[in-house]
């Protein structure tokens, strides 16, 4: 009996949960809607502050952040959105208007011919998608082996048997492409600066020489911790330190 009560009270502490989540971004919504975009964001962070989520809280926050010309906050959210929906053309259509706003030009690195596949394959889902691709071809797999093997036309068995296999292939393929996704996204740690501007020395000391200048809004990949420093690297290649309070990681 006492489990059911916990069991019980789980489940409506959870739904409660759930209610106040929507509650909040039912306000900021409508707050958004009246131009209120700073008590918005208010609401929005609010379910953040609860480990919440989602693309959707994300790009609205992004919104928010853009409208209040807060652009580093912006695109910061807009890339933890895309993160989540990779595909999502609002969320890339708005983060290119964001980025223009940064005064930093910084021309990339050309990627390599591995880096464009991987790009255009891989990367272009989420690793959770990959998964979840992968458990479907699995159940596809075992529906077409039980097929052939209880089917008792020989046509319907080659049929069985190479939708089988195809489908087999095809679920080690999707896992191998979410355990590389995985991989790429735990292994590639990349920030957004938030100083509206800041000098990136060649070691993690104030003394030490500037290499460059950067200002609010640039992307940086995050190679190395050391104290209250980071060592970055920008599009183009060039690398420095950045004290750790002038950006934040994605």
């Amino acid at each position: 009996m006492k489990k059911h009560i916990l069991l019980l009270l789980f489940f409506i502490s959870q739904f409660l949960f759930s209610q106040d989540i929507n509650s909040f971004f039912v306000e900021g919504n409508k707050l958004y809607q009246q131009e209120k975009y700073n008590e918005a964001i208010t609401q929005y962070l609010q379910i953040e502050q609860q480990e919440e989520h989602t693309a959707s809280l994300y790009y609205n926050l992004g919104n928010a952040y853009y409208k209040t010309n807060k652009i580093a906050a912006s695109i910061y959210y807009y890339e933890k959105a895309l993160q989540l929906a990779p595909n999502d053309k609002d969320i890339k259509v708005n983060l290119a208007f964001a980025k223009r706003m940064t005064l930093d030009n910084i021309e990339a690195l050309p990627n390599s011919f591995l880096d464009k596949i991987s790009k255009k394959t891989i990367q272009k889902l989420h690793f959770d998608s990959w998964a979840y691709i992968g458990v479907g071809l699995s159940f596809l797999f075992a529906l077409f082996f039980l097929l052939y093997h209880f089917s008792n036309s020989t046509a319907k068995k080659r049929f069985y048997f190479i939708t089988s296999t195809v489908s087999f292939l095809l679920m080690l393929l999707s896992v191998f492409f979410a355990y590389k996704t995985n991989v790429l996204a735990n292994s590639k740690q990349e920030a957004i600066v938030f100083a509206q501007q800041t000098t990136i020395k060649t070691a993690p000391i104030l003394s030490s020489e500037t290499v460059f200048e950067l200002h609010e809004g640039t992307k940086v990949s995050v190679l190395e911790t050391m104290d209250n420093w980071k060592k970055i690297k920008i599009a183009d290649g060039q690398t420095g330190w950045i004290i750790a309070t002038e950006l934040k990681e994605l």
